[in-house]
């Protein structure tokens, strides 16, 4: 049944309000501080209707109501005001952001923690797949006589560094020499495309050092590159949920942890959700510990191929309007940041 207008603007105020407070909203209150035009006993005959519909609920201990999933979900498509940030809040978020560009995951890890910092809530952030992220320069660096570091860097902005003991010493000329050789080969090319290549065969030579070190070098090349494939999870904020009233329970705030905390299982649901901004409220989620809890994620892009996704999870009350301009002003940004000319 399609809600009458006036419906529509008690459950706007009711869910604004409740948003605001954390407490149930009760008739007296819409009319002192909304003007509805209306007695408050019209009111509480309309909250009744709505009540009925679904999308409020009355708790036992209390003459107000709160919001049901199903009275988020219609406030969010429907009924949300967009919040535009303040020239000071988009400054700030852009000047931390470009302050920590030079390596794709810690610019990554950094953004969710300032998601954290503005929201109050937990945040996350997932680096996007590298299958065609393509290679920028490989480095060698001794560390001690038998110990060097494999750097590689891709054009993305990745760094992978993976220390290495080697069976024999080397002086920094072949390192050097070797690093070269392998920028040179390997430059421009995915790290898809690298692994199915015969890497070694492809550093043959006559110089029977640089083919001891080379076989030394390739076996660790690969299992790094392999790595590369792999999404990190970086979380922000879990404390944050101790200063949240839905959270006042330890028992359920122990849930809650113990679910972010499920990193693999927590990450694969945030790789499998749709692109731009996705919003699921409460039992929308298919997982049954985030059936209390709201997820709002978008995503990023990386030379607009290789894609990510930041966000926050946290209780169903919560200012969606302000956490997806957020949201959406930070993921813009990463995505300009990360975009080569």
């Amino acid at each position: 049944m399609e809600l009458t207008e006036r419906k529509l603007r008690i459950l706007q105020a009711i869910v604004s309000d409740f948003i605001a407070s954390a407490e149930p909203v009760g008739s007296r209150t819409l009319s002192k501080k909304y003007d509805m035009g209306v007695s408050p006993a019209t009111i509480r005959n309309e909250m009744s209707d709505l009540e009925e519909q679904g999308y409020l609920t009355h708790p036992h201990t209390s003459a107000g109501r709160v919001p049901s999933d199903r009275a988020y979900r219609l406030y969010v498509d429907r009924l949300m005001d967009r919040v535009e940030l303040s020239e000071r809040e988009k400054r700030s978020i852009s000047e931390q952001l470009a302050g920590n560009i030079m390596e794709l995951d810690r610019t990554i890890e950094h953004a969710a923690n300032i998601l954290s910092e503005i929201t109050n809530l937990t945040s996350f952030a997932i680096t996007p797949k590298q299958e065609e992220s393509r290679l920028k320069y490989i480095n060698i660096l001794p560390a001690d006589e038998s110990t060097v570091v494999l750097m590689i860097v891709a054009e993305s902005g990745k760094v992978k560094n993976t220390v290495l003991r080697l069976k024999a010493p080397y002086p920094e000329e072949s390192l050097s020499l070797l690093s070269k050789a392998m920028t040179y080969n390997y430059r421009g090319k995915t790290i898809s495309d690298i692994l199915t290549m015969d890497i070694i065969r492809s550093f043959e030579t006559d110089i029977e050092a640089m083919s001891r070190l080379a076989e030394s070098i390739m076996p660790n090349f690969i299992r790094t590159l392999e790595s590369m494939l792999d999404t990190n999870l970086y979380l922000d904020g879990l404390t944050n949920i101790f200063s949240i009233p839905e959270y006042n329970n330890l028992e359920k705030a122990k849930m809650f942890l113990e679910m972010v905390n499920q990193r693999n299982n927590f990450k694969d649901v945030l790789a499998s959700r749709d692109e731009g901004v996705v919003i699921t409220i409460g039992s929308e989620n298919r997982e049954d510990l985030m059936q209390d809890c709201s997820l709002i994620t978008a995503t990023y892009h990386i030379n607009g191929k290789l894609v990510g996704k930041l966000g926050v999870i946290g209780p169903t009350r919560m200012k969606y309007d302000k956490v997806t301009s957020v949201i959406e002003y930070i993921t813009d940004n990463l995505s300009r940041t990360f975009t080569l000319p």
